[in-house]
């Protein structure tokens, strides 16, 4: 039990001291981003990936509905 906490306690702090490394230059990143219009083409891309998934998952759910009414 005891290893396991120390586990999570070292998770927690490197988790949290690299979210604290981050929070430092966060300005700049966005100012960068935003300037280049780059910002536009990784929410389209990160758009598009959620959109597949939801359709795959849409798919993947009427053929399972389709194979359960077929074995009953």
């Amino acid at each position: 039990m005891n290893k396991i906490l120390s586990r999570l306690l070292l998770i927690v702090v490197s988790l949290l001291s690299s979210n604290l490394l981050f929070a430092q230059g966060a300005d700049s990143f966005d100012e960068t981003m935003r300037g280049s219009g780059k910002i536009y083409v990784v929410v389209a891309i990160c758009l598009t990936i959620l959109i597949g998934l939801f359709i795959y998952l849409f798919l993947v759910d009427r053929k399972i509905s389709r194979l359960e009414k077929e074995g009953k």
